[in-house]
């Protein structure tokens, strides 16, 4: 006798099931094991980034903490964040390792370089937002500040400012990801991605403008880099296109 039909389908959901909750415990575990070290060096870890602001500070000022738990709660907060991002890799590599079954082996094949890519993209998004933004964003909200008012930031804002802006960079810096995405799957072709760059500056300033802090520099800040790197997925979805038009078509001839 045959098996029923229903119960191959609920045994198969159910092992998925299992499967998803083991992959999701290795990534719990290893966001785990990088927290430990990242909360023994949690002030550490919170004077390196809040070095870009003191830098920019006038003399002898510092952050200040107006909550009573504020200093100890906020650079747990970090280390958490610092952890995940540390662990990052093992986490997506744990949700590709249940997804790439499913796929077919030249969409695998595909997904593995995007996948690297949007990884390396995302932590120079995160590095370009410290090293080259913070600075000048910074050093202009200082000069800027009336005369008789003193910049006095809490801990915890600046923090969640930080964590914001990291994300938003780091986000930003998808775009070539997102255009070679679009172009592989059908959605747009490269001569629609050309003449709409006009458009594509348009919102992409506008999306600077909501994201950032309300001041030109910060906009210009992410909106430039984002419309570079635009250019640069065209480019590699044009490369891309030239390489499969070239290759040889297989697998539809095999019996």
């Amino acid at each position: 006798m045959s098996a029923d039909p229903e119960k191959l389908a609920e045994g198969t959901l159910i092992s998925h099931l299992l499967e998803l909750r083991d992959r999701l415990l290795r990534a719990l575990v290893a966001v785990g094991i990088a927290f430990v070290p990242c909360m023994y060096y949690s002030n550490d870890l919170f004077s390196f980034m809040a070095q870009p602001l003191i830098a920019k500070l006038p003399q002898g000022s510092n952050l200040i903490a107006t909550g009573v738990m504020s200093p100890f709660t906020t650079p747990f907060k970090l280390s958490f964040f610092a952890a995940l991002l540390i662990a990052m890799p093992y986490v997506i590599y744990q949700l590709w390792a249940f997804v790439a079954p499913g796929l077919y082996r030249n969409e695998r094949r595909f997904a593995v370089p995007l996948l690297v890519s949007s990884i390396v993209l995302f932590y120079v998004g995160i590095a370009f937002a410290y090293y080259f933004v913070f600075p000048v964003m910074f050093e202009f909200f200082t000069h800027t500040t009336p005369k008789g008012v003193a910049m006095m930031t809490d801990i915890n804002n600046y923090l969640d400012f930080v964590l914001t802006m990291f994300f938003c960079f780091g986000l930003a810096f998808e775009m070539p990801v997102a255009v070679v995405l679009l172009v592989v799957m059908g959605l747009v072709n490269i001569d629609r991605l050309k003449s709409s760059r006009g458009y594509v500056l348009i919102g992409i300033f506008i999306l600077a403008a909501l994201l950032t802090p309300p001041d030109a520099i910060s906009q210009c800040s992410l909106a430039i880099p984002m419309y570079l790197l635009y250019e640069g997925g065209i480019l590699m979805a044009r490369v891309l296109v030239r390489h499969k038009s070239a290759a040889p078509e297989t697998g539809s001839t095999e019996t």
